[in-house]
């Protein structure tokens, strides 16, 4: 089974385990590229931060929906419009 791992911040875990946060967003880079770009999987694991292996509570599983190209402003990366891989995480827990 392919498996994309994504850690996440908190408060953006929280909204996609409660279905109010449709896209992950990562910046169009070489890194995510390679991860993303001609590939697909079977699930993403969505981790708050970087939990312990037998830490479930911090672990969110959703089916592998792909991805799409956006161009976005946003604070997180800054006060300039980026291109970014939009990643679906909806479609609830597996």
């Amino acid at each position: 089974m392919q498996t994309l791992t994504i850690p996440v911040k908190g408060i953006y875990f929280d909204q996609i385990k409660a279905g109010t946060k449709p896209r992950e967003y990562r910046l169009v880079t070489a890194y995510w590229r390679k991860r993303l770009e001609g590939r697909t999987y079977d699930r993403i694991v969505l981790t708050r931060g970087y939990p312990k292996a037998d830490d479930a509570e911090r672990r969110l599983v959703v089916p592998w929906r792909g991805y799409e190209l956006e161009t976005i402003t946003h604070e997180h990366f800054g006060p300039d419009p980026v291109q970014v891989f939009a990643i679906d995480v909806t479609g609830g827990a597996l």
